[in-house]
């Protein structure tokens, strides 16, 4: 069985772990994730299956969606409700001030990755780091918020949705927005609601796979790798370029039927088959092999 399963990621459960129980699930030999999301958070976490695990690292950046929940008034280490309480203070802050805030991280901006982060510095995890009591220096990150609009406010209470580039970090986002309100903040609830080009609607739970397995009608949430590259143009080959490719060769640019520019190719054969992804580096004279797609 190879391609994507979307999971909607249950709470409570590590990126690992998940994988883990759709590999048993579904009787697979490999299966990788595309995306951490912490145990906490819940939403799409899309599963490379089989062979497809081998493309994971060619994924297109796709900009990602989250609606989160945040409670004012509190700081802790890891930014969130799972961490040790470092301050609490009295809130005084009205929906107006709170919205003014909001508009301040639209955009462009920088975000300084928090330490309970999967970062690697000096070959390790920041959050091995923050575990052992030590704090490093990060350097901030140019991020974008797309957009960032405030769902409910109960005055200490409040959820906002966020779509934003791959790499922010929600939690920092909130514990920011707390500073500027001079009361601090922790992020309570986070769920992803978009990744890599799918959304949540098209995500299956972990029950409703197990179901489906049991039903014998998994294959119903499989979906084909190829999809996950549609940012990426095709090119069509002939029958000869098509073996050629899947042997690991590279086609030669100027026997390709179309007039290609530079960049990843996802490769069909003639009759519509996934070969694989295929690259032309710049001014190059080959379409050079990426991936082959191999059928199991």
């Amino acid at each position: 069985m190879t391609g994507i399963i979307l999971l909607d990621k249950p709470n409570n459960m590590t990126s690992f772990s998940a994988v883990n129980r759709v590999r048993r699930l579904l009787s697979v030999k490999k299966a990788g994730h595309t995306g951490t999301l912490d145990p906490m958070a819940t939403g799409v976490l899309p599963i490379a299956l089989s062979n497809c695990t081998r493309f994971i690292d060619l994924l297109p950046v796709h900009d990602k969606g989250y609606v989160a929940k945040a409670k004012l008034g509190v700081t802790t280490d890891t930014l969130d409700s799972t961490g040790t309480v470092l301050s609490e203070s009295e809130v005084n802050v009205t929906r107006a001030q709170l919205e003014s805030v909001l508009e301040k991280y639209t955009g462009e901006i920088e975000q300084i990755p928090p330490m309970y982060s999967a970062i690697s510095k000096d070959g390790k995890r920041l959050y091995e780091l923050a575990r052992q009591g030590i704090e490093i220096e990060r350097e901030a990150r140019k991020i974008t918020v797309y957009s960032l609009s405030l769902g409910s406010f109960d005055g200490d209470c409040f959820s906002i949705s966020v779509e934003c580039s791959a790499g922010t970090y929600i939690r920092s986002l909130i514990d920011d927005i707390g500073k500027d309100l001079g009361c601090g903040a922790i992020m309570t609830d986070l769920r992803r609601t978009s990744a890599n080009g799918f959304s949540i609607s098209n995500c299956v739970t972990l029950e409703e796979l197990e179901k489906a397995v049991n039903d014998g009608t998994a294959d119903k949430y499989i979906t084909p790798i190829e999809k996950c590259f549609d940012t990426y143009c095709e090119i069509v080959v002939t029958e000869g370029q098509a073996k050629r490719f899947s042997n690991g060769g590279e086609l030669s640019r100027n026997r390709l039927k179309d007039n290609i520019s530079d960049g990843i190719y996802r490769v069909y054969s003639p009759d519509r088959q996934f070969l694989g992804l295929g690259e032309i580096e710049k001014d190059g004279e080959f379409l050079k092999v990426r991936r082959v797609y191999v059928r199991e």
